[in-house]
């Protein structure tokens, strides 16, 4: 699926999935039959070098109507932060519009938005990326201005104590000030028991105010550097003349000697349920339950299957959940089933909103109920056509933008290292079968240890501010 997400957006949002990238298709799909044929989307056949520094490069040039998308990806994302020291890598989405040794703060913005392009940028559990977007005689200043970012930010105490008061007020308008944003930001401490996925990519207040300057800037020196970066540029350009910019603004970059720590931690699996959590949160409209698993990388084969089933669960008044717990049995006034892939593993959720005076214990067995079905029962070939379109529909959507396909071509990065992942994911989207579905839910979710959370209102002496 394609990701948009904004600048300083809050990641930890429970309806929000990640893409779900294949290195292949298992072979029972490759060898299963279709009604139609399949679909011929033409691959994105990108070119590929890498600097003597480390920073690859990759770039897809054509089909900008005369722009360019210009993508920086550093592979440090909320998994990589400090133990007690959360956020950093989110610290550092806003750090860099900071200024430089040549270019003042938020000058980023002068060079893309006064231009009529726009820029962006998000950190996730496994990355932090850069988006710019500019009419295409604009790429070399914006190549700069990344190779500038990237080589001489001003990491200083003003910059930092700035920032990070930005950072906090954000946790306090997404996390405190939200009714369930209490409950969303809980649930990755209890989905993940040791991989560091177990801690929301905002960070926390507490841990944000112990950081210090030397803290900061240590950071900044062991992730921001070429060797642990990739450059993407689709659009209209001349790859010759993007290649001579290339060397010139990047290439003398230095590469630092020290290795590049990297999390090698395996997530193990749960032998029970753990006992339920009450939760609680000041002005809660509505009473909700969350169920929580632990769910496979996003290089796993049955990804795509896990997307197919998100769909055909949540998606739309006439998906699955809805239908059943909102309009016919009429106990819950919203309910969805996602999945949040990550490149080591990932976190699947069923969640109910009770309506009424449903207490949220009672949306549990209603919520396996509909689960199961799906699992367990026959699923309609114009259902599942419906919703392989959707998902398939969804990426044809991005790829018509410079900026969608440089997404595409990022998460296969990401999640793969390898950005033909992107095309080889639309080609086996097409074969996933019913039985594949049941199969992936059977594995990963149908009678597997799960978290329930139950999220209420506090009571009155529970209510002052976090």
């Amino acid at each position: 699926m394609i990701h948009r997400p904004d600048r300083r957006r809050w990641l930890c949002h429970l309806a929000l999935s990640s893409a779900a990238l294949l290195t292949e298709a298992p072979a029972a799909w490759a060898a299963a039959s279709s009604a139609q044929p399949l679909l011929h989307v033409p691959p994105m056949a990108c070119l590929r070098r890498t600097l003597a520094n480390g920073l690859e490069v990759l770039a897809l040039p054509g089909g900008g109507s005369g722009s360019v998308s210009v993508q920086v990806w550093y592979r440090v994302g909320g998994k990589d932060d400090p133990e007690g020291r959360s956020g950093f890598a989110h610290l550092f989405e806003h750090l860099m519009f900071k200024g430089t040794r040549h270019m003042a703060p938020e000058q980023i913005d002068r060079l893309t938005e006064d231009v009529g392009g726009q820029n962006n940028a998000f950190t996730s559990e496994d990355n932090t990326t850069y988006q710019n977007l500019v009419p295409s005689h604009h790429l070399e200043r914006i190549l700069w201005a990344e190779a500038e970012r990237m080589a001489s930010l001003n990491v200083d105490e003003a910059n930092f104590l700035s920032e990070r008061a930005v950072v906090q007020e954000e946790y306090r308008q997404r996390v405190l000030a939200d009714p369930y944003g209490r409950l969303f930001n809980a649930m990755v401490g209890h989905t993940f028991d040791v991989h560091p996925y177990r801690r929301p990519v905002i960070g926390s207040i507490t841990d944000l105010d112990a950081a210090t300057l030397a803290d900061v800037q240590a950071f900044h020196a062991t992730y921001y550097r070429p060797d642990n970066a990739f450059l993407i540029v689709v659009g209209d350009f001349d790859p010759m003349q993007l290649d001579g910019w290339v060397n010139r603004y990047f290439g003398p970059i230095r590469r630092p000697s020290s290795p590049i720590p990297r999390v090698n931690v395996r997530e193990p699996a749960w032998t029970h349920s753990p006992a339920p959590v009450h939760l609680h949160g000041p002005n809660v409209p509505l009473p909700a339950t969350v169920l929580l698993w632990k769910g496979p990388p996003a290089s796993h084969p049955d990804g795509l299957a896990l997307q197919v089933a998100q769909v055909l669960l949540s998606s739309g008044e006439a998906s699955r959940l809805h239908e059943g717990l909102v309009q016919r049995r009429r106990i819950a006034q919203s309910a969805g089933w996602s999945c949040s892939f990550y490149t080591d593993a990932s976190s699947i959720t069923a969640y109910a909103i009770a309506a009424g005076s449903h207490r949220p214990e009672a949306l549990v067995a209603p919520l396996l109920d509909d689960i199961r079905r799906l699992a367990h029962g026959p699923i309609p070939a114009a259902e599942l056509d419906k919703a392989r379109t959707q998902v398939l529909t969804s990426a044809l959507v991005g790829r018509q933008t410079p900026e969608g396909r440089a997404d595409a071509l990022g998460w296969a990065m990401i999640h793969g290292g390898d950005p033909a992942q992107a095309d080889r994911e639309l080609m086996a989207l097409q074969t996933v079968r019913a039985e594949d579905v049941r199969q992936a839910l059977r594995r990963h979710v149908i009678d597997r240890p799960m978290a329930t959370l139950y999220y209420s209102q506090a009571p009155q002496a529970e209510e002052r501010p976090s």
